[in-house]
């Protein structure tokens, strides 16, 4: 524990953690884990990083954090509203409270299958009958959908996964793609990382590893998906 916060109040550290950037947040997530339990003694309907309609990922760490060391107080904490909490609307009735379940729980490789398969049957009936989505049908997908389940991604990855990540990270290399699949974990050494057991579904992966989108079939659907309209306006 750093001993520039060992002295702070559990206040004044979530304080720090909710308002700061995205680099103060990360030197201080193993803080606030190991003062989970002066975090459940906290009234934390007064906590305003708990905003439904917000995307502020130290909301996401807490209760992942609570969820790994103290699940009978989240459960207590947010009720009905577990796996529900944030919103995240579908302009096709998807329900996007089993992805906010996963990532929770940190279960990233099924929050990357559900992300997958909600592609699918966004982009329409043949997508889903041949089992990807083609470059082209990506415009059928909603930006709504698309903007929520960014959202969660990021929410419950401490800011590191998302198309919207992804979209930075290209934009940082000059949208050179080469550039990419390096810096996100896709390939290494020149050689593709092979899909699944070779990815690291977990929070040491590299910013951007997360979602998949099958690079095996170029980067024309990658970057159909990340310049949509539902992910450049989160960039």
């Amino acid at each position: 524990m750093s001993s520039n916060n060992s002295h702070l109040s559990i206040q004044s550290v979530l304080e720090e953690f909710s308002t700061g950037s995205s680099r103060k947040k990360r030197s201080l997530v193993n803080e606030v884990e190991k003062r989970v339990n002066e975090i459940v003694e906290l009234d934390l309907m007064k906590l305003d990083i708990f905003d439904p309609n917000g995307d502020n990922w130290a909301a996401g760490w807490i209760f992942q954090v609570l969820n790994r060391h103290r699940r009978d107080k989240l459960e207590q904490f947010l009720g009905s509203k577990l796996n529900k909490f944030f919103n995240a609307p579908s302009s096709r009735s998807i329900d996007y409270s089993e992805l906010e379940k996963y990532l929770l729980e940190e279960k990233y490789e099924d929050a990357d299958r559900f992300t997958s398969a909600s592609l699918r049957k966004l982009a329409g009936k043949s997508a889903e009958s041949r089992g990807y989505v083609y470059f082209s049908e990506v415009e059928n997908i909603p930006e709504e959908d698309l903007s929520s389940m960014d959202k969660l991604w990021i929410i419950f990855s401490q800011g590191k996964f998302g198309f919207s990540i992804q979209s930075r990270i290209l934009k940082s290399v000059g949208g050179r793609y080469e550039l990419m699949w390096p810096k996100i974990g896709w390939k290494i050494e020149g050689v593709w990382t092979r899909y699944p057991n070779s990815f690291n579904w977990s929070l040491e992966a590299p910013d951007g590893h997360m979602p998949l989108v099958n690079q095996l079939r170029g980067i024309r659907l990658m970057d159909s998906l990340l310049k949509h309209p539902g992910v450049r306006s989160r960039t």
